[in-house]
């Protein structure tokens, strides 16, 4: 399956509805204009309810009545993106009545898959490449928030679609947990288009090769400066100076 597929918004606009009628006829976001590159990370960080997360859910068509898009998306292979998508959402959303196994299988119960039998193996070689070939029988109740995010990123993997769509995926995730699960998705989703929601600035200059911040109201999208050290970075001087600007600009929008 392809992977290069860039993806360009041209003057999105997002705006929700109540009643019927446009909440107070103003949109969450307006003149959006931004690219998600191929092959890389994307990372969109801004304040609560500025409409990131209305964003993915647009790019994952599961927008619903309430929710009105307007703008130009394009597809660099000027083909849509149902079926290509692959998306990950801040809770992990595992059934608790099935095995750490059957949730990683539970995609297979839509759409067009391989043989059980094969879809299974793939299963289980994922639980191996995120450290749970042993807990592959345990109920989601039986595992720590770090294990369960590592069965839905197996979840989200064994889809094996060209883009993969995250929602604040390590928000409530300890320090160090959130840390070693960044490297572990950098190494797994490599050679996917890949675009991250965060409120975190320190994670998204960690974890970003193209970075942008929604500010103002309605929400607009501004293209911010990345060290030059490629993802996942260390913790430095230059990295906190980035942080810094982000701050600067998150609490500018909060006034």
């Amino acid at each position: 399956m392809c992977a290069d597929l860039n993806i360009t918004i041209t003057n999105g606009s997002l705006r929700y509805y109540s009643n019927g009628s446009a909440t107070e006829n103003i949109p969450v976001i307006k003149d959006l204009n931004l690219t998600i590159a191929a092959n890389k990370w994307t990372c969109l960080v801004g304040k609560s309810g500025c409409g990131k997360s209305s964003l993915i859910k647009f790019l994952a068509g599961l927008l619903n009545e309430t929710t009105e898009w307007q703008g130009q998306l394009t597809i660099s292979d000027n083909q849509p993106l149902t079926g290509r998508v692959a998306y990950m959402a801040q809770q992990d959303l595992l059934l608790p009545w099935l095995t750490v196994l059957e949730n990683v299988c539970l995609s297979s119960k839509f759409g067009h898959h391989a043989s059980n039998s094969n879809l299974q193996q793939r299963a289980i070689t994922l639980l191996e490449h995120v450290g749970l070939a042993d807990k592959q029988q345990l109920l989601p109740q039986q595992l720590s928030g770090g294990m369960r995010q590592r069965v839905a990123l197996a979840r989200t993997l064994l889809q094996d679609q060209p883009i993969v769509l995250m929602d604040e995926p390590f928000s409530a995730l300890d320090a160090v947990t959130r840390y070693r699960l960044q490297d572990l998705f950098v190494k797994l989703l490599k050679n996917k288009t890949v675009v991250l929601i965060t409120h975190d600035p320190q994670e998204a200059i960690r974890l970003s090769d193209h970075l942008y911040i929604l500010q103002g109201q309605p929400a607009f999208a501004t293209a911010l400066s990345l060290p030059p050290t490629l993802p996942p970075r260390r913790f430095d001087a230059e990295s906190a100076s980035h942080q810094q600007r982000i701050f600067d600009i998150l609490a500018h929008d909060h006034d």
